[in-house]
């Protein structure tokens, strides 16, 4: 087996440490396969990460389980001078997250076995301005229906406000409907409409969802999770894998795609590298962003 393996990454030449280290032993994946993957995707994936400070799931010893892997914020001291950073306040001092403004980042984060990396929903320049509103449809159990009807419902609410929308697998259970925003409101009032528009469907559809926090209050109904848009928490990133049998992955979906019955939260892989590269981008052409003030003056309105 090779101690290390070069993979051409844009400008730059990056290079695997054990690139023959299975991550995922139950379908033979290697770090190898794993920074093939990011490569192969990074056209599509880049957009929905340059700019944004990133959170990075890592599983050096591979994904073998609950308790295998570890959340990372701060950027590790053996990081590469030419990968961006940003430092940022936190409540007891600041952070410095890795920016994946290029390929070549792509592809160390793997080497890193870095299996997902999770990306602020606001950007660095202006990190308590989102540009992004994420609803988590969080499904009481691995059945893909209940969710399907959530986000349709979910759908024609938020079409009702005024604002678009985009579904995007979670690659574990779920759904997260995304929405694009312009960068006005602050946290807090991004939060306060996503709750506001969870209360609504909530209202309208008592016995299929919920908000409540404990999951011993909510039954066999769905969770709209809201609790990611928030300074500092994350979300998973479009086309990023997830750290479970088969490597899934987060794919974006468009509408259409989610009236397909074969359609749930797993159902693109690393392996369908080449589809998620080269196929229809189901997220063009990408929905001009909106305005808060309108929507939630639209929702009042419904309510």
């Amino acid at each position: 087996m090779s101690a290390t393996k070069d993979i051409r990454a844009g400008r730059r030449t990056v290079t695997v440490a054990r690139p023959g280290k299975v991550l995922f032993p139950g379908d033979g994946i290697t770090k190898a396969d794993l920074a093939a993957y990011y490569r192969r995707v990074a056209p599509r994936m880049l957009p929905h990460l340059r700019g944004r400070p990133l959170m990075l799931e890592r599983y050096p010893d591979g994904v073998a389980g609950p308790g295998s892997g570890f959340m990372q914020k701060n950027v590790p001291g053996h990081f590469p001078d030419w990968i961006h950073r940003v430092e940022l306040p936190k409540e007891d001092g600041t952070v410095t997250h890795v920016l994946c403004d290029d390929t070549a980042t792509l592809v160390h984060l793997a080497a890193q076995a870095c299996v997902t990396p999770h990306r602020w929903l606001s950007r660095a320049d202006r990190p308590d301005r989102p540009d992004r509103l994420v609803f988590d449809l969080d499904p009481p159990g691995d059945a893909f229906p209940p969710v399907r009807e959530a986000a349709w419902l979910l759908r024609e609410l938020l079409t009702e406000t005024g604002l678009p929308s985009l579904p995007m697998t979670t690659g574990s259970r779920g759904l997260h409907v995304v929405v694009p925003l312009i960068r006005r409101a602050s946290f807090e009032e991004v939060r306060a409409f996503a709750a506001a528009v969870s209360a609504v469907l909530v209202r309208r559809h008592p016995d299929r969802l919920t908000t409540a926090a404990l999951k011993k209050d909510r039954g066999d109904r769905l969770y709209l999770d809201i609790q990611r848009n928030a300074y500092a928490q994350t979300a998973v990133a479009p086309y990023a894998v997830r750290a479970r049998p088969g490597a899934p992955v987060a794919a974006p979906l468009s509408w259409d795609d989610l009236r397909d019955p074969e359609v749930h939260a797993r159902v693109r892989t690393l392996a369908d590298a080449d589809l998620l590269a080269e196929g229809p981008d189901p997220w063009s052409p990408a929905p001009r962003p909106h305005s808060l003030g309108p929507a939630a003056d639209r929702l009042r309105s419904l309510d």
